[in-house]
């Protein structure tokens, strides 16, 4: 061997081998917001095996650091300083729960690390600007202003019902999408008749539901999460009542659709994603691949899933048109994509700026309505 190629020899053995690109995944996945921790985790994970089986990320594998913030704000907070200080994550996927989001986001933007929001609907994102005009943060999912606006808009445009009422939880997420509808049915001059609010765990809504009769309610609109909205189709079964149900996107969960049975056929949300009807084929193939990896069919929130699985490809393109994993280069990527992102939710040209970091507008938005144990495409 002569010396050029020794020598050549010797830097192959010296250099060091590409890291990999840690990603942070937090969510519930244990408790009553488990099922859409879990399938948004999974929909992470089966991006990660596809993305790592075609060569990673410029040649690095990604490495999925998964936590369970249990749907519990100081826990979220713990998990987002051990993903920045022990873990030195590239950027953080999630999470599901408002007050998790809120508690924990700040972190990631104090020390100019990524968040893709791919559930959490009422999370601060936009509102970073105000303190801090290099935004970290990033929504892939609909906001509540949106959810709420196309939740009043099918009640009172579309079915001209005039006689809402309102009915929430009354956690940060609950009564920041009842400020929300109320604010939806304003704009169309329309104030509700009742307005009601309960709390996780309750199981019997049926004072609620009587009060909503009493007042003359033709709609009820409603904000929480599934096994407590399945109370409310249960209590309006059992006072005989036969009303419209609209609400967020938490209405395509399973823990509603098993919990309400028939109860909850008819209740209707907008969505991102509807597994029924996945449209493209890349929409078909996701969803196929994910009832053969995880054993799973129906999806138990087709929606979690499909933005998860969007948001770690969304992040691929962005450290691929940066050519780094460094935070600040990712950041300035999202907020100018060069190629549209076309996921399993749809197609995003430039879903970012550097004024908005919301990616879903009503144009990626279907209606979605409960129907014998799955959700459908609503029919015009």
């Amino acid at each position: 061997m002569n010396r050029l190629a020794i020598w050549a020899a010797a830097l192959l053995v010296a250099a060091p081998a590409l890291a990999d690109i840690k990603v942070g995944v937090y969510g519930p996945y244990t408790g009553g917001s488990a099922g859409m921790g879990v399938s948004m985790r999974n929909g992470v994970e089966q991006a990660a095996d596809e993305i790592n089986a075609k060569g990673g990320i410029m040649g690095q594998k990604v490495v999925l650091v998964k936590r369970d913030d249990e749907a519990k704000n100081e826990r979220g907070a713990q998990i987002m300083q051990e993903f920045l200080d022990k873990e030195k994550v590239a950027a953080v996927l999630g999470p599901i729960n408002t007050g998790v989001a809120d508690n924990s986001t700040r972190y990631a933007n104090e020390r100019k690390v990524p968040v893709i929001i791919n559930a959490s609907a009422g999370a601060k994102v936009n509102e970073y600007f105000a303190q801090s005009p290099e935004n970290y943060i990033f929504r892939i999912a609909a906001a509540d202003p949106l959810q709420t606006e196309l939740a009043v808009k099918e009640a009172i445009d579309v079915r001209k019902h005039t006689k809402p009422a309102v009915l929430c939880d009354d956690t940060n997420y609950g009564q920041g999408g009842r400020a929300k509808l109320e604010a939806a049915l304003a704009k169309r001059n329309v104030k509700a008749v009742y307005t009601g609010k309960f709390k996780i765990k309750d199981t019997d809504m049926t004072p609620q539901v009587q009060e909503a009769k009493a007042a003359g309610a033709d709609v009820i609109l409603v904000w929480g999460i599934g096994p407590e909205l399945a109370a409310i189709a249960n209590s309006l079964d059992r006072v005989g009542w036969k009303v419209d149900m609209i609400g967020g996107w938490t209405l395509s969960m399973a823990a509603f659709i098993n919990n309400a049975g028939k109860n909850g056929n008819g209740a209707t949300t907008p969505l991102t994603f509807i597994e029924g009807t996945p449209g493209s084929p890349k929409a078909v193939a996701f969803v196929n691949e994910y009832h053969k990896k995880f054993n799973e069919n129906p999806i138990a929130v087709a929606v979690a899933a499909a933005q998860g699985y969007d948001s770690l490809y969304l992040l691929k393109q962005a450290i691929e048109q940066a050519k780094s994993a460094d935070g600040d280069k990712i950041r300035l990527a999202l907020e100018s994509l060069q190629q549209p992102f076309t996921g399993v939710t749809g197609t995003y040209n430039k879903p970012f700026d550097s004024k908005n970091h919301e990616a879903v507008t009503a144009e990626q938005m279907k209606m979605g309505v409960v129907k014998d144990g799955t959700v459908v495409l609503e029919k015009k």
